[in-house]
């Protein structure tokens, strides 16, 4: 049977996801977000998923809002639609445009951690286990009945970088086996239990500062969820460092927030129960540097003992 689809993503994730689809179906349209300015320089870039199109000649469409701006589907004539981290709502009527229905790859188990950021959020909180669920779209985020899941655990040492390219490997296998079942109608349609959702909102800001009142287990937790990107950070002397890696250390006896240690290749920070000690960071306006780099240009002795903000 030949499938007509049309692809919404926009970063590196969904780029596997769309080569799928143009494996195994007829891709008539990509759907991404705006070229954007990025870097320092404000160099203006295509998404991930915008270049990929480009190189098998598919027709990019690019709305700034495709709540208002989505007529130009209609021209396709497809008869199923995937979206995987394309980073609008998509409206009702778009939905309602392929015949097969509108699909969503999602990297999380549903209906844990609809949303934005569910690897992130997923690695935060300490989870063993994520996956890609594959389901049907509807009006709400992330609601729509599922129809395949595919689980893979979280070890210790991952982080967003590492899970992401896990889980977008995933992601395109699973749609792959997935596929038939959608096009000639015989998966399974599963409502999610609503009384389990939990939600992954996008990361802002102020979710990145890193609150020593915690444990050091969440301290640990929360700077891998935020690795390589956006990165947590602390403040030490009104200066804003971001924290990469570190481990968790013994017991502490000091107040939360303290540095209560400095060994050659890492500084201590105290925690609500033990130390967390950082072994790689990125000062403000310099490059990621190991600890015991940073450390070669600072005076240790002033360090111990600073409140960290």
């Amino acid at each position: 049977m030949h499938i007509k689809t049309i692809f919404m993503g926009t970063p590196d994730f969904a780029v596997p996801i769309l080569n799928t689809l143009i494996q195994n179906t007829e891709v008539v349209l990509v759907v991404s977000q705006p070229d954007a300015y990025v870097g320092r320089k404000k160099i203006l870039t295509s998404s991930p998923v915008k270049k990929c199109a480009l190189e098998h000649n598919i027709p990019v469409f690019t709305p700034s809002k495709i709540r208002e701006d989505f007529e130009e589907l209609k021209k396709y004539d497809a008869d199923l639609i995937v979206t995987c981290a394309y980073g609008q709502i998509v409206p009702v009527e778009v939905l309602e445009i392929p015949k097969l229905g509108c699909i969503n790859v999602h990297a999380s188990i549903l209906p844990k951690y609809r949303g934005g950021a569910p690897i992130h959020h997923a690695i935060i909180n300490g989870e063993t286990e994520t996956g890609i669920t594959i389901m049907y779209m509807d009006k709400g985020m992330d609601t729509g009945d599922i129809i395949s899941i595919k689980s893979i655990p979280i070890k210790e040492d991952d982080t967003v970088e590492t899970m992401h390219d896990k889980l977008s490997v995933i992601g395109a296998s699973l749609l792959e086996e997935t596929l038939p079942s959608i096009i000639n109608g015989t998966n399974k349609r599963i409502k999610q239990n609503e009384e389990e959702a939990t939600y992954a909102p996008t990361i802002k800001r102020k979710d990145e500062h890193l609150d020593f009142n915690l444990t050091a287990k969440e301290i640990y937790n929360k700077v891998r969820g935020l690795n390589s990107w956006p990165l947590a950070n602390i403040i030490i002397d009104n200066e804003e460092i971001k924290v990469i890696e570190g481990y968790i250390g013994e017991e502490t006896k000091k107040d939360a927030g303290i540095i209560s240690d400095i060994r050659k290749d890492a500084i201590g920070i105290s925690c609500s129960d033990k130390i967390y000690y950082i072994t790689k960071l990125k000062p403000f306006g310099k490059k990621a540097m190991f600890t015991k780099d940073y450390l070669n240009g600072v005076k240790k002795e002033e360090l111990l003992g600073k409140k960290v903000k």
